[in-house]
């Protein structure tokens, strides 16, 4: 059942990590649009700085599960490294439980009531755009969310560590 759960999770963050893995090219064609508009032809558009932003911040605030997922985060194991792989999993458990969960459970609160309010003020960007700035704002508790639910499995896998047989070393 456990495995199931991790299993599940993991597919999670993989699909969605693969699905908005391919808006990082939209971004780039729109980039280099802006560029030969701007530059070659001197005729800058003011929409395509929003469109951009957008595209990047969908694409960046949603890989944050794949990310977790695929082990990609910056880890900073100055002092884990000195110490066994059972209080390394103790840690990561410790850690996951009073800043993680705590930081994904408010972004997920204070995100989907930035969400909701963008959406019934009809909020616009700076340039006037409409949806781009609710859609950004709706991706925030969404990759909280998916952060959430790659937390689970990682929880799982370092409880796993702990509960091995093998003296600690």
């Amino acid at each position: 059942m456990v495995q199931k759960v991790v299993q599940c999770c993991d597919s999670i963050s993989e699909w969605t990590g693969r699905s908005v893995a391919w808006l990082i090219w939209i971004v780039m064609g729109l980039c280099v649009f802006e560029v030969i508009t701007r530059r070659i032809f001197n005729s800058p558009n003011i929409w395509t700085y929003d469109v951009i932003t957008a595209f990047y911040s969908v694409n960046f605030m949603i890989m944050g599960g794949y990310t977790l997922l695929k082990k990609g985060h910056v880890s900073v194991d100055i002092f884990s490294a000195l110490i066994s792989k059972k209080k390394q999993a103790l840690l990561q458990i410790t850690t996951y439980f009073v800043f993680f969960f705590p930081f994904v459970i408010v972004l997920f609160y204070v995100g989907s009531k930035s969400a909701i309010q963008s959406w019934g003020d009809f909020q616009r960007t700076a340039t006037g755009l409409i949806l781009i700035a609710p859609i950004m704002k709706t991706c925030i508790p969404l990759a909280s969310l998916i952060l959430f639910i790659q937390g689970i499995p990682e929880v799982i896998r370092n409880v796993r560590i702990v509960k091995e047989e093998q003296p600690d070393v």
